[in-house]
């Protein structure tokens, strides 16, 4: 066999063996910091969540329950319609907080999942782009109250980045690493 060949062989076998990636487009929107945040998310979380032991009891344990279900795929499900959100803030300026439910909205307008949050004075607009079978990621923008939300690349203040992992047809969140203000952490839960 010769060298190009066998080459080629096993490039063609490594492809089959290393799991599927997004098709692209969330490589050419994300901006070096979300990236650079993403690739840190793991030692992020971590921080966050030790930081979150020392919160309110009654607060941790809802956070445990929240983190210990187990992840299910996206690729059966529609997220589209309307779903009660709350975010919880985990490390940073208090260990952790809790709020209450607000108002979300998943749309398709034909290019993929669209996530607007609706109600409170904190808000999120952005889409979702496949990243494995339990994990999608999230590109999105903050803005206050009924502000007309910047578009994504906008600058560290706005930008959003995370990953969204789904519980159930009727549970799933966003993690959002090393967000602009307050926390080490967001999470923002969605319940229908």
């Amino acid at each position: 066999m010769s060298a190009r060949l066998l080459l080629l062989s096993f490039c063609a076998s490594l492809a089959f063996a290393l799991p599927a990636h997004a098709d692209g487009e969330v490589q050419k929107l994300i901006t070096a910091a979300d990236k650079s945040r993403l690739d840190k998310y793991g030692e992020t979380r971590k921080a966050a969540l030790d930081e979150a032991k020392a919160g309110d009891p009654a607060e941790v344990k809802q956070l445990d329950e929240l983190l210990a279900r187990p992840l299910v795929a996206f690729s059966d499900k529609d997220l589209t319609g309307n779903w009660k959100c709350r975010t919880i803030k985990v490390g940073g300026l208090s260990p952790l907080i809790i709020y209450g439910w607000f108002k979300c909205k998943v749309s398709d307008d034909g290019s993929g999942w669209k996530l607007e949050k609706t109600t409170g004075s904190q808000r999120t607009t952005g889409r979702f782009f496949d990243d494995n079978e339990k994990r999608a990621i999230y590109l999105g923008a903050f803005s206050v109250n009924d502000d007309k939300p910047k578009p994504y690349g906008s600058g560290p203040e706005s930008d959003q980045v995370g990953y969204a992992f789904r519980n159930s047809a009727t549970q799933w969140r966003i993690e959002f690493p090393a967000p602009y203000y307050e926390s080490k952490l967001d999470i923002m839960e969605f319940k229908r």
